[in-house]
């Protein structure tokens, strides 16, 4: 027995070998595995679970399949690998913190964002959501290529229609060999507002896409911080890779029994709140971060709520700060815009991904119009023999009656061969002869022939007669629309356009991500706190809280008010100030130190809350006491303007106070057992009223005033008899009247121009008739008709008003009842808003926390 002798192996260099195997391996995962492809946005694997469930009935409004059949299905029909990987891919297209705009429906445990593995497969079920048919929209109409399954049993699309911009929307993340993407998900009303732009104007650039596409949109919400000018934004979106980084969305809140929390309402992208949970944790527990007293987490149906509860002395911002520092409530998005173009990997920009999705929709339009026209020309070809056959109707009856078969019909109706002596005895009897010299009259085609022997008699009504006429016509008509649609691409883009607009109806919602235009090397606090108009009250005893302006309604002229916060036995509210968060807020003490804190600095509280205790947020001694709150949006007017309460005044530059440390400033020297009672801000023009608590008030022009150093002390402003003392400082640049409040709620209003101009130092003139009913000055204000205000007692109750209510009188009366105060209770203070108009009830715009409001003209206490 002889072999055949083995051939030799052909040489292969190894370095060849490794590198074509390697390249082909590469390959294969990218474009078949982890790679999305730029027309729909899908990988394979969840292409294959749309077609899957779209070909098997799955469809959004029908019932809830298994999911165990569903993942049967496309593992056995399209994707030759395992179910896990199906199933993992299935749930994730199904849970709203994961994608933008979910494309499965389903129904009972896909897991959560603490991390919860879901429920195993065959206890599952899902369907198609609305927005996943838009991806198989037309699919039936030759719009996409279809390619074979893995064993040739089945056809599979190559891409679906996608009829929605997918890539964008839900974004993608996957690793391959050698590359990965990491796309973010987008606004729908944004993308489409984008894609119309581009169709608009071929020739918009980046900025002016950036102009409608404000940047990410994350299903989780957040802060995403984009640089000044949204510089990372504009990076990412140019050059396809960049980096977002995302804050979880914090409040501060008063609990019940007083103590300081913050909440957690929302989480950066792919966070997972378990895991972030027990990080805070690890960090309490090993003393990295200290103030913290309780967590826990109150997240239900209604939404995300994690609750970090605060000791006695934590300092709510600078714990956030850390938490920010430490743990995953501050996380990067690395963009990166990797996706399968023309079946290469290729990065791109927002621009670029816009255009191919608009070529895609142009295509598939285009081959859907074409689909459409042949149906078209189909159907017009039938109908025309119809028609004709209907005008020759009783030789068409007479051929098909005297035929042999309906193939010798069909063929009589062809005219491919005379009429036999049957039919013509039949047209002789009804005296049908045929033109002379013709054997058969009939020309249709096979088609044709075929639909007239398929007519139904019913056809031959008048009525029905007609509607082949205006089917026909109303055909003709769409044939030339389909035509002209064909012969004119800008047509398309336009169908596009309408397309998108019409998502935008049926599937667009807000914005859920707040975009923050700040550097995050520079990040600040200040950066995360939306505007919002805000009531700062501060209690005897020390204790400040910050109140949405929202919160107090306006009420008429004398009402009772409400609760505005909750008081100690013996601990009156005595400072009252509306400001916007983001203003500076100079304390003003009785030693004649200032202080300065962010509104935002105070954390927020309920209306009848107490608040927090001052020294918490300021180094003041224990000796010392607040006395005035003024408000700066910044620094460039002139002059601030001090009193004490003997009748000292000074003026000092406002720039001097710019930068004031925790532990405070000299904003006054003091004479002994004197006190620092008011200031406010002031021009070089400013005129100057000083109000005593015996109803004197005396005005003089700044010039009165050499411009002091912040250490310095004061000169005499006003002469004041007995017991009498200062009880407030106003400059008539803030309006054109002069707002007075007795301690037992009794106030009017007085023209400025009834208090003449006098020297500095002298007694000045009645205010106020002062009596029993009225009791001393509470508090003064400059004011204007148009404005609000707001006043407190010294048990916290609260009233807003307008203005205008308050009686115009003049300087000597008593005034009437703005406010009906209790037999023990007092007025404490007074506070000034500016209104959005005459006879608006809201305050400036800023309200709603969008946009920073009109400065409170002088909204500061008296």
């Amino acid at each position: 027995m002889t072999t055949e002798p083995t051939p030799p192996f052909p040489r292969v260099g190894l370095e060849k070998e490794m590198r074509e195997s390697y390249l082909d391996y590469a390959m294969s995962v990218i474009v078949a595995r982890a790679l999305p492809r730029v027309e729909d946005g899908l990988k394979p694997v969840q292409r294959r679970i749309v077609w899957g469930m779209f070909d098997g009935g799955a469809r959004a409004g029908t019932a809830y399949r298994k999911s165990a059949r569903i993942v049967g299905d496309v593992m056995g029909r399209y994707h030759p690998h395992g179910d896990a990987p199906v199933y993992e891919a299935m749930v994730r297209m199904a849970q709203p913190f994961s994608m933008r705009y979910p494309l499965v429906d389903g129904q009972g445990n896909f897991g959560s964002v603490d991390g919860d593995p879901p429920a195993a497969q065959r206890y599952t079920e899902a369907r198609m959501t609305g927005i996943a048919e838009e991806l198989v929209a037309d699919i039936d109409q030759n719009t996409v290529d279809y390619q074979s399954n893995y064993d040739g049993s089945h056809n599979e699309p190559v891409v679906l229609p996608a009829r929605i911009p997918n890539l964008l929307l839900n974004g993608s993340s996957g690793i391959a060999v050698g590359m990965a993407t990491n796309i973010p998900p987008h606004n729908l009303n944004e993308i489409a507002d984008a894609i119309s732009l581009l169709i608009d104007r071929p020739e918009a650039t980046l900025d002016d896409l950036l102009e409608v596409v404000k940047g990410p949109d994350f299903p989780t919400a957040g802060m995403a911080l984009v640089g000044v000018n949204r510089e990372q934004v504009r990076l990412a979106y140019g050059e396809g890779h960049g980096r977002v980084v995302i804050h979880a969305r914090t409040v501060i809140e008063e609990s019940e029994r007083g103590q300081t929390r913050i909440v957690v309402t929302e989480l950066p992208y792919q966070v997972n709140k378990a895991n972030l949970i027990e990080k805070i944790a690890d960090l309490v527990r090993n003393k990295k971060i200290e103030g913290i007293s309780d967590l826990r987490d109150e997240s239900d149906r209604n939404g995300m709520r994690l609750v970090i509860e605060l000791k006695r002395d934590g300092q709510a911002n600078q714990i956030r700060n850390q938490l920010y520092k430490h743990t995953a409530m501050r996380s990067s998005f690395a963009v990166n815009m990797m996706a399968i173009v023309d079946g290469q990997p290729r990065r791109l920009g927002l621009k670029r991904a816009l255009e191919h999705f608009i070529a895609h929709r142009q295509r598939v339009i285009t081959r859907r119009t074409e689909y459409q026209l042949q149906k078209a020309r189909d159907r017009e070809h039938i109908l025309e023999g119809l028609i004709k056959a209907i005008d020759v109707l009783d030789w068409v009856i007479a051929t098909i009656r005297g035929a042999d078969s309906a193939n010798a019909a069909m063929a009589l109706l062809q005219g491919g061969q005379a009429l036999p002596q049957a039919v013509l005895s039949l047209l002789s009897e009804r005296n049908q002869n045929l033109p002379r010299g013709t054997n058969n009259p009939f020309d249709f085609t096979e088609i044709q022939a075929r639909a007239i022997l398929d007519m139904q008699l019913r056809r031959l009504a008048a009525l029905e007669r007609q509607a082949l006429q205006d089917e026909y016509q109303e055909l003709i008509e769409h044939i030339a629309y389909l035509e002209d649609l064909l012969a004119n691409p800008r047509k398309i883009d336009f169908l596009i356009r309408d397309d998108m607009q019409e998502l935008k109806k049926k599937y667009g919602d807000p914005r859920r991500t707040e975009m923050i235009e700040a550097d995050p090397a520079d990040f600040s606090e200040e950066d995360l706190v939306p505007h919002q108009e805000s009531v700062i009250t501060l209690s005897q005893r020390g204790y400040v809280k910050r109140t949405p302006l929202e919160e107090f309604r306006v009420q008429k002229k004398g009402g009772v008010g409400k609760k505005g916060a909750s008081v100690r036995e013996e601990d009156a509210v005595m400072r009252l100030v509306v400001c916007d968060t983001h203003d500076n807020l100079l304390f003003f003490t009785e030693a004649g130190r200032v202080y300065h804190l962010h509104a935002y600095d105070i954390p927020d509280s309920k209306r009848v809350g107490k608040g927090t205790f001052i020294t918490n947020l300021i180094e003041i001694a224990n000796d010392d006491r607040v006395t005035n709150i003024i408000t700066v949006r910044d620094y460039s007017r002139d002059f601030l303007v001090l009193a004490t309460s003997r009748g000292l005044v000074k003026k000092t530059p406002l720039q001097q106070f710019a930068e004031v440390r925790r532990n405070g400033k000299i904003a006054m020297r003091l004479d002994d057992g004197d006190t620092l009672v008011a200031a406010r801000l002031a021009t070089n023009e400013s005129h100057i009223l000083l109000v005593s608590s015996h109803g004197q008030a005396i005005r003089f022009k700044i010039d009165d005033l050499r411009e002091a150093s912040r250490i310095s002390g004061g000169v005499r402003g006003i002469n004041l008899p007995g017991d009498a003392f200062v009880v407030g400082i106003e400059t008539i640049d803030d309006g054109e009247e002069l707002l007075v409040i007795t301690k037992r709620g009794l106030g009017k209003r007085t023209q400025v121009s009834e208090y003449p101009l006098q020297r500095r130092g002298g007694q000045g003139v009645k205010t106020v008739n002062i009596t029993d009913r009225t009791g001393i000055v509470a508090a003064c204000r400059i004011i204007r008709p148009e404005q609000e205000l707001m006043l407190i007692s010294r048990d916290g109750i609260v009233l807003r008003t307008t203005v205008d209510k308050i009686s115009l009188l003049k300087r000597v009366t008593q005034g009437v009842i703005v406010m009906s105060v209790g037999e023990t209770d007092e007025v404490s203070c007074i506070a000034a808003i500016t209104l959005t108009n005459a006879a608006g009830q809201q305050p400036a715009a800023g309200s709603n926390g969008s946009q920073p409001p009109a400065s409170p003209n002088g909204a500061t206490d008296s």
